[in-house]
């Protein structure tokens, strides 16, 4: 065959190639669109050099991700996270379903970086800019990605939402804060946003789905499951995202290690804990500020929380169950202080038969004990060694404190909670008294209403006391009339202060 006839023959068997490639590319495309593979962005502010590589090299951006990444891991090594955070913003662009650079990258925003500020708002811009990076582009590039909502959720639950960082109340309420615009500064009402009706709940709704790229009809099924939660506070926001996880990757169970829906269950169950703990939002209107709250509603359902856990988990079960009788115990004293003593009674009840051998430390003769009353249990949990060998400055002690806090808890309006303070005073009062009354006057303590007289006396001084507004508020409610007037003083008797450096 002359070489004129074979040159005709492959630009048949080519064209013919072409025509059926043309046949499946269509359906090429939308396998790519529906697995998320053809969401690739161009590179912005990228060095010119680097952009033009990437255009020209097509294929090779993978390779170009690779060199990158290998930079950014120098960089890490001599802390110079502001630079690795360009070439991470770059690596996710060129490779944005290389999930680990996801995670790395708001790892440092959240952690490495923040902390080189001083300033709280500067820190908290590097923390939002983190969980915005994760919710806004690693999840609309990986929508089936556990290990993303994991560290999403994370974000909430300890960065947010720990003691760890000491700037975790400004991050509490600057999401509060911004939360509040969500729900019109108002108790959160997920109805109004799943069916609004006003202009202004559509807006807020729309806020909530297109800025935080959350659903409240998911946000309500939660609630009904979990909660009922606070959604201005950080925890509902980590189990939110866990659960959101955990469906997620239900529509692909076989491409899901065991060990990643583990972790996300055990977010919702740690953050439910310590929504138990302080998932309550309390308005002090005299700081002009809210103050953190025990949630003692969702107990029933943080317990189900940890049962369902230990049963899920049977490689932790121990480290679980263990977990949940403190929470138990927590559970029983915390009921106690809010004066919900049959709840308090029911959940003794409950630690007792759930966990038989649990031992309980009965302080009063420093020995282990099954069979404390609920009394006896609730004072044990304020004082460790209240017993004949305790000194009395430091039984006073205690008694004071706790008549502050039901004084406190009366002032803004948590009355439940200021009686139960008050009854544990007196249990406390009446431990001591009895252990030590048959070793004479030396070791009496004053009669309770004497004890709070005192109290109340500090927290009322003009001077030293309380805030007036809260000063008024428990003359209102003790029924101790006006305060008042100031007494006219001599200030030539008064020797002037040296001002301090």
């Amino acid at each position: 065959m002359s070489s004129k006839w074979k040159k005709i023959l492959l630009v048949i068997l080519a064209a013919a190639l072409l025509v059926g490639v043309s046949q499946v590319q269509e359906s090429l495309n939308l396998d790519r669109d529906a697995m998320g593979l053809t969401l690739v962005q161009p590179l912005e502010n990228a060095p010119p050099v680097l952009a033009f590589t990437t255009v020209a090299l097509g294929g090779f951006r993978g390779l170009i991700s690779n060199v990158l990444w290998i930079r950014a891991s120098d960089l890490q090594d001599d802390d110079k996270y502001f630079e690795m955070a360009q070439l991470a913003d770059w690596i996710t662009k060129l490779e944005p379903h290389f999930v680990q650079v996801w995670l790395v990258q708001s790892w440092n925003m959240a952690y490495n970086i923040s902390v080189k500020f001083k300033d709280y708002p500067d820190r908290w811009r590097w923390v939002e800019r983190a969980i915005e990076l994760l919710r806004d582009d690693g999840l609309r590039y990986n929508r089936n990605e556990t290990l993303i909502y994991r560290e999403l959720a994370w974000f909430f639950q300890h960065k947010m939402g720990a003691n760890m960082d000491d700037a975790n109340v400004y991050y509490k309420q600057a999401w509060a804060n911004d939360m509040a615009v969500v729900f019109d500064k108002k108790t959160p009402n997920l109805d109004e946003l799943i069916h609004p009706q006003t202009e202004d709940q559509k807006q807020r709704a729309a806020l909530l789905r297109d800025k935080y790229k959350m659903d409240p009809e998911l946000m309500k099924e939660i609630d009904q499951i979990d909660g009922p939660l606070e959604w201005r506070l950080p925890e509902a926001h980590a189990i939110y995202w866990a659960t959101l996880g955990l469906k997620r990757a239900a529509l692909n169970p076989t491409k899901v290690k065991q060990e990643d829906l583990i972790t996300l269950r055990r977010v919702i169950y740690q953050s439910m804990q310590i929504s138990f703990q302080r998932g309550r939002l309390v308005a002090n209107p005299f700081i002009k500020a809210f103050e953190f709250g025990p949630n003692l509603d969702i107990i029933p359902k943080v317990s189900a929380a940890y049962e369902q856990a230990a049963n899920d988990d049977e490689k932790n079960r121990d480290h679980i169950e263990k977990a949940h009788k403190n929470f138990l115990k927590d559970a029983v004293y915390f009921l106690y202080v809010d004066n919900r003593i049959p709840d308090a009674a029911h959940w003794y009840q409950y630690l007792g038969t759930k966990f038989p051998n649990a031992t309980l430390l009965d302080y009063r003769t420093n020995s282990f004990a099954r069979n404390l009353t609920l009394d006896q249990y609730a004072v044990d949990r304020v004082q460790e060694d209240v017993s004949e060998t305790m000194s009395r400055d430091r039984v006073k002690a205690i008694i004071e404190g706790l008549l502050g806090n039901a004084l406190t808890s009366l002032a803004i309006g948590d009355d439940n909670r200021a009686a139960g303070f008050k009854l544990l005073a007196e249990k406390v009062r009446d431990t001591y008294a009895s252990k030590t009354q048959a070793r004479g006057e030396a070791l009496a303590i004053s009669p309770l209403d004497d004890i709070q007289r005192e109290v109340l006396n500090r927290m009322l001084d003009p001077e030293h006391g309380v805030l007036p507004e809260m000063r008024a508020v428990l003359r209102t409610k003790l029924n101790l009339g006006a305060e008042p007037a100031p007494s006219t003083v001599d200030t030539n008797s008064i020797p002037e202060r040296v001002p301090t450096k």
